[in-house]
C-alpha cells in the first residue's frame, strides 16, 4: 500500500472533492437560523471520522453549548504510546454576496490555483488537511506509533461555550502528550511559520443615550448633547496620537518585548510587511512607533473600535437628533493581562470621561480569552518545525499572532505540550469577502500533519 505520504498524493483529487463538500455547508455558528447546518456538518464529520478508520467518533453537545463538537479517537498504538490531540474548528463567519464577494460565498470556486469560499482558510482547510492526514496513516498496514484524538469545534467563532464546558467536565477525554492546534496562517505560500504566541481578547458594547426618543433637530438641536457626537468624543479619547491606549491600568501587566523576541520577530518582518502591503494597503502603517510591525501585530495589546451605529443611515436626509448611539469595542491582550481586569479598566475609564449630558451603559458579549505564549525550544515545537521543513522544503520562522485562539488556553490544561500548526495565509482574507486558499497549502498541510505524526511517533524530537 506504500506509505502515508504517497497515499495522500495519490488521493489528492478525492480529498479536494471532500473538502469542497464540507465547504458548501453553511456552518455559521453566530446565526441561530444556521444551527441546523452546523448540526448537519457535525454528523458529516462524525461519519468521515469513522469512514477513515477512527475507532470511535461522537457528536457532543453540552447543556451550556449551542453548537456541537465532534470527537474522534484512534488508540491503536497502545497504552504506552504518546497521544496527539488535534484541534480544529468547522464553524465559519457569516458571508453574503453583498459583502463584496465576487462569487457565491458558499459555492467553492477554483481559479488560478486558489479556492474561493467562506471557510476555505478559516478553518475548514485545517479540518480537512488533518482528517486526510489521519486517513493517510490509518490506510496503511503499518499504523502510526501514536494514539490520535481529533476534536472539531462548532462554535469557535461565537463563544466556545460548548467545548469549554466539555473540557471543564471531561478533561480526561482530551488528555494528551501533545495538543496540536490547527488554525491561523503562515507568512507566505512558500514560507511556513510557527506561531509561538497568541493574543487574548475581551469585548464590550458601549451605549450612549440622551433624549427619550429621536427628536426634530430644528426644534431641539443645540439643547441636547447628540449621542453620536458624545460617543465620538469618548472614543477619540481612548488613544493618543501615537496609537497608545490611554486607559489607566491598561498596560500594568504588560511585559517589555525581550531581545530574543525581537530577534525572532525581525525574521518575520519582511513577510509581514509584504502581506500588510497586499492585504491592508492603507496609506501608511499606524501604531506605536517604537515597535516594529510584527511586535505591533502580536506582542503588543490593542483597543479596537469594531463597529459604530446611531441615527438615520438610510437614503436621503432626515434631520433627526438621535436618541442613542453605540459602539462595539474589543481589546487584544498579551500574556499576563487578565481579560476581566482589562475590561473593568476600560469601563471605569469610559465612565470617568463620559460627559454628564448623556447616559452611558455597557453590554458584555461573553467574549474573553487569555493570551498564550509557547516554548520555542519545546519538543512539540521542534517536531512541528521538522514537519514544515518536510512539507514546504523551507525552514520555518517564528511569529506571535495578533489573533486569538481561545481553545489554546484550554488545551494547556489537558496536554503536556501545545503547538500551533497553521496552513492558511493572512492574504486568504479570513472573515472577509473572497476568502481563499492556495490549493498547494491544502496539500502541503496534509503532508505536514503526516510528518508531524511520524516524527512524534518515532521520537525524533
Amino acid at each position: 500500500m506504500g506509505n502515508p505520504y504517497q497515499y495522500a498524493k495519490d488521493n489528492q483529487d478525492r480529498f479536494l472533492d471532500e473538502y469542497q463538500e464540507l465547504l458548501r455547508i453553511r456552518t455559521i455558528s453566530t446565526q441561530p437560523q444556521h444551527a441546523g447546518d452546523v448540526a448537519r456538518a457535525a454528523e458529516w464529520l462524525k461519519a468521515m471520522m469513522l469512514k477513515i478508520g477512527m475507532k470511535r467518533a461522537e457528536v457532543i453537545l453540552m447543556p451550556a453549548g449551542r453548537c456541537p463538537l465532534v470527537l474522534g479517537e484512534w488508540d491503536g498504538a497502545g497504552a504506552d504510546a504518546p497521544t496527539i490531540l488535534i484541534y480544529c474548528h468547522y464553524d465559519v463567519q457569516p458571508a453574503e454576496v453583498a459583502d463584496g464577494w465576487d462569487t457565491e460565498p458558499f459555492e467553492p470556486t477554483i481559479k488560478d490555483g486558489r479556492l474561493y469560499c467562506r471557510g476555505a482558510v478559516d478553518s475548514k482547510l485545517h479540518v480537512m488537511a488533518n482528517l486526510k492526514a489521519v486517513e493517510s496513516w490509518l490506510a496503511q498496514d503499518e499504523k502510526p506509533k501514536v494514539n490520535i484524538r481529533v476534536v472539531l469545534e462548532g462554535e469557535e467563532e461565537s463563544g466556545s461555550e460548548n467545548i469549554n464546558a466539555f473540557v471543564a467536565q471531561h478533561p480526561e477525554r482530551l488528555a494528551a502528550d501533545i495538543a496540536m492546534i490547527s488554525d491561523g496562517a503562515i507568512l507566505a505560500p512558500d514560507q511556513p511559520s510557527l506561531t509561538y504566541g497568541l493574543r487574548g481578547v475581551t469585548a464590550l458594547e458601549l451605549h450612549v443615550s440622551a433624549p427619550l426618543s429621536d427628536l426634530h433637530s430644528g426644534h431641539w438641536g443645540g439643547s441636547v448633547h447628540n449621542p453620536i457626537q458624545a460617543l465620538s468624543e469618548i472614543l477619540a479619547q481612548l488613544h493618543d496620537e501615537n496609537g497608545t491606549v490611554t486607559v489607566p491600568g491598561f498596560y500594568d501587566d504588560v511585559d517589555d518585548v525581550t531581545a530574543r523576541d525581537r530577534a525572532l520577530l525581525e525574521k518575520a518582518e519582511p513577510f509581514l510587511q509584504a502581506e500588510w502591503d497586499d492585504v491592508v494597503s492603507a496609506p501608511a502603517v499606524w501604531g506605536e512607533s517604537e515597535y516594529i510591525l510584527p511586535e505591533r501585530l502580536g506582542a503588543r495589546p490593542t483597543l479596537e473600535i469594531n463597529g459604530i451605529h446611531g441615527g438615520y443611515t438610510g437614503a436621503g436626509m432626515k434631520t433627526v437628533l438621535p436618541a442613542r448611539a453605540f459602539a462595539k469595542i474589543t481589546c487584544r491582550l498579551v500574556p499576563r493581562q487578565d481579560p476581566a481586569r482589562v475590561l473593568r479598566c476600560v469601563v471605569d475609564h469610559i465612565k470617568s470621561i463620559a460627559p454628564e449630558t448623556v447616559n452611558v451603559d455597557f453590554q458584555f458579549g461573553g467574549m474573553g480569552a487569555e493570551a498564550v505564549l509557547l516554548d520555542v525550544d519545546g519538543l512539540a515545537m521542534r517536531s512541528a518545525a521538522e514537519a514544515y521543513r518536510h512539507a514546504w522544503g523551507a525552514e520555518p520562522v517564528f511569529e506571535r499572532s495578533g489573533g486569538s485562539v481561545p481553545i489554546a488556553f484550554e488545551c494547556m490544561k489537558v496536554a503536556k505540550e501545545v503547538v500551533i500548526m497553521s496552513y492558511g495565509l493572512k492574504s486568504g482574507r479570513a472573515h472577509g469577502p473572497n476568502e481563499n486558499i492556495y490549493l498547494s497549502n491544502f496539500y502541503n498541510g496534509i503532508q505536514a500533519t503526516i510528518k508531524f505524526i511520524d516524527v512524534v511517533g518515532e521520537g525524533r524530537r
